[in-house]
């Protein structure tokens, strides 16, 4: 592989935007568990995001086999909403698996946070799903009564609200309905740093500002994949890429399907002793297709918003493939400037400004759908990536799969994994594109 052809794939900006959720650093982003990097390992996971913390924390805090292995903070399962695009093109039956696999995570959530005492403000609420677009509410609602006549289980705690109910209850402006249902949010930092330090604590080999710029084209004659970082190389015998949207730069075969998409998020708060009215949980805002905003009501009573993606998307090079998240995208940044006051009742006189907005870096897939398991062609090297700016209610679960596929040969088809999230070769050569929107 020449050095000109690496360098057209993508890989993370040199400076980045400060983000809200690492405002409170750890001690392990900076950590070299050995000064030198070791000769070789059994089981290296390059990424050190939630997929690459879980993979870790499975491999050495869960497993008692023990190799030495080398984020929006919404935990907010789609249950309606992608699932009528997958019901059309797979069937309600594989839809229907990825809907539960996304609740899930709530609970298993919960039970990580409990066991392993983590502090990351896990919170449960209510996500409230508004629609200022009538046309749009009645496409929706007509798919959310097909699925309720169906007495799929997970429905039975999604509520359909009239419009005077989400201006009561949910206190949204415009909006012509909506729906409810159980979600939750956490600081995703925090709980990622904690689940790393957990498995240092077991033997993990953390080797922090180390990037990985090429793997070998095969492995070696003792079966080790020579990876070379910006302090020296190191031979794997089995490799987990937690790369999400950089994944093409040392997987080129990706370059189709996983694309480097740029979105904008802040922090929102309004002023002391300010009047506003309370928001009693979590937002999806949809003011027409494929144009929504999200939001997190913190507990320290500021907001998470992100979104708008439909205000840049005609403008391609500002998010496609754009992996450069030290530059804000201004049209963006500017909507987000009195969007409370704009959109909530109650919140006209909050006073309320931008504490924090920052850029982030995210793996669209090319057909909606992760990419979870053995990578085709390479073996010893697995993948989870492409989580289309979805992956809290998904990476946990992904990153433990694929550890127990690394270390104990475990079959895609027995890790409980939704069927459609299995990479694969003729994924690789998209049939749709649905990331340009």
């Amino acid at each position: 592989m020449s050095n000109s052809h690496v360098k057209s794939f993508p890989r993370p900006a040199a400076g980045s935007t400060q983000s809200f959720w690492r405002t409170q650093p750890d001690p392990l982003d900076n950590h070299h568990t050995t000064s030198d990097l070791p000769e070789e390992t059994d089981i290296l996971i390059i990424g050190g995001g939630y997929v690459g913390a879980s993979a870790a924390y499975r491999l050495l805090a869960e497993n008692p086999q023990n190799p030495t292995p080398g984020w929006c903070g919404h935990l907010r399962p789609d249950i309606y909403s992608a699932t009528a695009l997958f019901t059309e093109r797979y069937g309600i039956e594989a839809a229907a698996e990825i809907v539960r696999f996304e609740i899930s995570h709530l609970k298993i959530i919960e039970e990580l946070v409990r066991k392993e005492n983590i502090d990351c403000e896990l919170t449960f609420t209510r996500s409230y799903d508004m629609y200022l677009d009538e046309d749009e509410l009645k496409k929706v609602k007509a798919f959310y009564d097909s699925l309720v006549d169906q007495g799929l289980d997970f429905m039975d705690d999604v509520k359909y609200m009239s419009e005077a109910e989400t201006r009561d209850k949910a206190h949204v402006r415009d909006a012509k309905g909506g729906f409810s249902f159980p979600t939750g949010h956490l600081w995703p930092y925090k709980l990622v740093a904690h689940l790393i330090r957990v498995a240092v604590s077991h033997g993990l080999n953390l080797q922090t500002n180390t990037p990985v710029s090429e793997i070998g084209e095969s492995p070696n004659a003792d079966g080790f994949w020579p990876v070379t970082t910006s302090r020296g190389v190191i031979n794997a015998r089995k490799i987990i890429l937690a790369t999400n949207a950089f994944t093409s730069a040392l997987a080129p075969e990706y370059s189709k399907a996983i694309i480097p998409c740029k979105g904008i998020c802040s922090q929102i708060a309004a002023a002391p002793d300010a009047p506003h009215q309370d928001l009693p949980g979590t937002y999806a805002i949809r003011s027409g297709p494929g144009a929504y905003i999200y939001q997190i009501s913190r507990n320290d009573g500021s907001l998470i918003v992100g979104g708008a993606s439909n205000l840049f998307r005609d403008d391609r090079e500002e998010w496609y493939d754009n992996p450069d998240d030290g530059k804000l995208i201004k049209v963006a940044a500017d909507y987000l400037d009195g969007y409370m006051q704009r959109t909530f009742i109650g919140w006209e006189d909050s006073k309320a400004e931008i504490k924090h907005i920052w850029a982030g870096v995210m793996g669209y897939s090319a057909d909606s759908l992760p990419h979870v398991g053995s990578i085709p062609g390479k073996s010893g090297q697995f993948i989870a990536a492409g989580f289309n700016g979805h992956g809290m209610p998904v990476a946990f679960l992904s990153g433990k799969a694929v550890a127990d596929m690394a270390q104990s040969s475990v079959a895609f088809e027995d890790t409980g994994l939704p069927r459609l999230y299995k990479t694969s070769l003729d994924r690789l050569e998209p049939v749709f594109d649905d990331i340009p929107g």
